[in-house]
This record gives C-alpha cells, sequence and structure tokens, in this order.
C-alpha cells in the first residue's frame, strides 16, 4: 500500500490528546474583534450625528445616510473580524507533522469561530441594552401611572362623562333634534359637528340625509346663510374632511411600505455585511497562521550554535 501525504496514517505522528482547537487564541481574537467593533461603531455614530442636521435642506440627506450607514457597517465588519481572525491565527499552537490543507482548514475554521463569537457576544449586548432600555421604560410607565392615579380618580366623574359623550354622544344627539332655532354655545355646537363627522368619516364614508340637514341648519342659524347656501357650505367642509382623512390613511399606508422596504433592505444588507465579516475572520487567520509557522526560535538556534562551538573547541 502506497502511502501519500494525503492519507490518514501520516496523522498518526500525532498525540491524540492534543486538541485541535486554541481556544484561548480563538477568544483572544473574539475579543479584539469585539472591541475594535465597538470603537468603529461609536466613530461612525459621530460621523453620522456630525453630518445629520436638524433643518430642511442641510446636511445629509436620508439616502446618503443609509448608504453610508451601510458601506460603514461592512467595513466594521471586515476590519473588525479580520483584526480577531489575524489574532486568533497568530496566536493558535504550531501544529507539526501535519499536512498543509489540514493546516488550512483549521486556520480557517479559528478565525470563523472568532468572527462567531465575537458576534454572538455583540448580539447579546444589544439584546441586553435593548431589554434594559424597555424595562426601564416600563418601570418609568408604571411610576407615571401611579403618580396620575389620584388625579384620574379625582377626576373619574368628568372622564366617564366625557367618554361616554365620545362613544355615544351622536346617539344621544339624535334624541334632541328638532327643527326650531337652538340656543347653544359654540362649544357645543362644534361638539356636534365633531361627532357626526367622526361617526359619518369611520363608518362608510357618506353623509346622512338627516345629517346633513341638521347641519346645514345649524351652520344656517349661527351664520345667517340661506338653507341652500349652509348646505352646499357643509357639503364642502366635509368633502375637504373627508379627503383628508383619505390623504392621512395614504400617508400611513406609504409610511409603513417604506418601512417594510427599509428594515428589508436593513436585515439584507446586515446579512451581507456579516458574510464579508466571517470571510474576512477566516482570510485573516490563514494569514496570521502562516505567519506563526514562519516563526523562527532564536533561543533555540543561539543554543544550537553554542553547543556547536562547545564541542568544536573540545
Amino acid at each position: 500500500m502506497n502511502v501519500t501525504s494525503d492519507t490518514y496514517p501520516a496523522a498518526i505522528e500525532e498525540h491524540s490528546n492534543v486538541s485541535g482547537v486554541s481556544w484561548g487564541a480563538i477568544l483572544a481574537g473574539a475579543a479584539g474583534a469585539a472591541a475594535l467593533s465597538l470603537i468603529l461603531v461609536l466613530l461612525g455614530s459621530g460621523l453620522g450625528f456630525s453630518a445629520m442636521s436638524p433643518w430642511a435642506n442641510e446636511g445629509a440627506t436620508a439616502k446618503t445616510i443609509g448608504i453610508s450607514t451601510v458601506v460603514w457597517l461592512a467595513l466594521t465588519q471586515i476590519l473588525a473580524s479580520g483584526l480577531g481572525g489575524y489574532i486568533a491565527g497568530r496566536l493558535r499552537v504550531k501544529w507539526a507533522s501535519m499536512h498543509g490543507d489540514e493546516v488550512y482548514f483549521r486556520d480557517t475554521a479559528h478565525g470563523f469561530l472568532s468572527w462567531a463569537v465575537a458576534t454572538l457576544v455583540a448580539a447579546v449586548l444589544i439584546v441586553g441594552s435593548v431589554s434594559g432600555l424597555v424595562g426601564s421604560g416600563v418601570k418609568a410607565g408604571a411610576t407615571a401611572v401611579a403618580g396620575v392615579a389620584g388625579t384620574a380618580a379625582a377626576a373619574a366623574g368628568s372622564a366617564a362623562s366625557n367618554t361616554s359623550s365620545d362613544q355615544y354622544g351622536y346617539f344621544v344627539d339624535t334624541l334632541f333634534r328638532d327643527d326650531r332655532p337652538a340656543a347653544v354655545s359654540d362649544d357645543a355646537a362644534r361638539g356636534v359637528v365633531v361627532r357626526i363627522f367622526t361617526k359619518t368619516l369611520a363608518n362608510d364614508g357618506q353623509l346622512a340625509t338627516e345629517d346633513r340637514n341638521y347641519l346645514a341648519r345649524l351652520v344656517a342659524q349661527r351664520t345667517n346663510l340661506s338653507q341652500a347656501d349652509a348646505q352646499a357650505r357643509v357639503d364642502q367642509v366635509y368633502g375637504q374632511a373627508k379627503q383628508a382623512v383619505a390623504d392621512a390613511k395614504l400617508k400611513a399606508q406609504q409610511a409603513a411600505d417604506a418601512a417594510a422596504k427599509y428594515a428589508a433592505m436593513t436585515a439584507l444588507w446586515t446579512f451581507v455585511s456579516l458574510l464579508c465579516g466571517a470571510f474576512a475572520a477566516s482570510l485573516a487567520a490563514i494569514w496570521g497562521g502562516r505567519r506563526r509557522d514562519a516563526v523562527t526560535y532564536l533561543e533555540t538556534r543561539a543554543y544550537a550554535t553554542t553547543a556547536t562551538t562547545t564541542s568544536n573547541i573540545r
């Protein structure tokens, strides 16, 4: 049987109790990657805030900031992961009497593991920070609720009356409608109009005939307009209100679509940047491992030279 350098018997010279993973080097690389990543993220945040402006048409645009964020995130991953991978490859133990392909694989694995550990640590820290912020917000909200409990209890009667008016005010108003002029205050008249508009816009959006006539009489009583002119004004104002609601719904839908697209693009580019970081860490670990294997031990050479000189003298 011909034994080549690619066959398994070549690995018999290795000690079976020696692990192929240098966890110390991996953890050191992960720590270095996490620290550099934190520094670069803080630097990028500072540059981003300096480029923004609270004034309109000044500073960088939202598109520019978004592209810059993606580029900076990818650059951060490449630099930090590359540093971590190089440290992991340079600090790992030296594997003697081993095929080059196996060394290549182990260095790649060390770089990948250093990137994975750093990424997991960063994810845990981010989740912990978000959880802490949410918890603080919940506690602050509970404190605020407890602080206003007395005020809410003191105004319970008024609040209950207002809630009932908001929910059933439209139906209560219909109980007291008549054709006679009603001497009501401006606030009461506006309240009636608001409740009619709210009830109608929340349903089919078509103003009922009795509501339209009642509003026209109310407007005519308070503006000295004729019934026809009052109805025309009611139709015009209600049309404007209906259009405003439609525009608000359209803007809300557009904002939701934009937010969904932004979230999808952010997740996609974060995925791409993480892949770049994993590749950079693995490649840098190979470089670091090769530099590690190329190290010459000066102490051993000096000792050997001294021993040779001593033997020659003898």
